[in-house]
């Protein structure tokens, strides 16, 4: 889900609580709070030589012991109105990042209106290859990579 979707979302159902659900089904507790939006920027040089650049906007949630604490899309909204100013445009994606044994950073799948409720869907992020044909990684059935490439790895 892109920023501007995750808005257009936040502001249709301004008056509801919302909700995250983690990749295995469980609830990250209904209390949490957005303790951070940051723009997070990655340059790097994928294993084939290109030079590329990511921008997310990663909200992070913290669960407290205030219990009783519930954040409705509205307020999530006037959140991310404050980050408006360092984040690049509404086309970059939204990511939620999470600490249970460790922190993990996950996409937004999909979300449901349930009970009156925003539930976001998160889903896993995966590591990929981004130059296959350089590096030669093996198609189904194949058992060995040539990843030793020259320009790879």
């Amino acid at each position: 889900m892109n920023l501007s979707e995750f808005k257009s979302l936040l502001k249709s159902q301004a008056g509801n609580n919302f909700q995250i659900q983690l990749p295995d089904g469980s609830p990250v507790p209904v209390s949490f709070h957005v303790t951070e939006v940051g723009r997070v920027q990655k340059t790097f040089i994928d294993c084939g030589g290109t030079l590329r650049e990511l921008i997310t906007c990663q909200l992070q949630v913290w669960v407290g012991d205030d219990v009783d604490h519930r954040l409705e899309a509205r307020k999530a909204a006037a959140i991310l109105e404050k980050a408006k100013s360092f984040l690049p445009d509404d086309t970059v994606p939204v990511e939620i990042e999470y600490e249970q044994a460790v922190i993990s950073q996950y996409t937004i799948e999909s979300h449901d209106i349930i009970d009156g409720a925003v539930v976001l869907h998160l889903a896993h992020k995966h590591t990929d290859c981004l130059a296959k044909e350089f590096c030669l990684v093996p198609s189904a059935g194949q058992k060995e990579s040539s990843c030793c490439a020259p320009g790879c790895c």
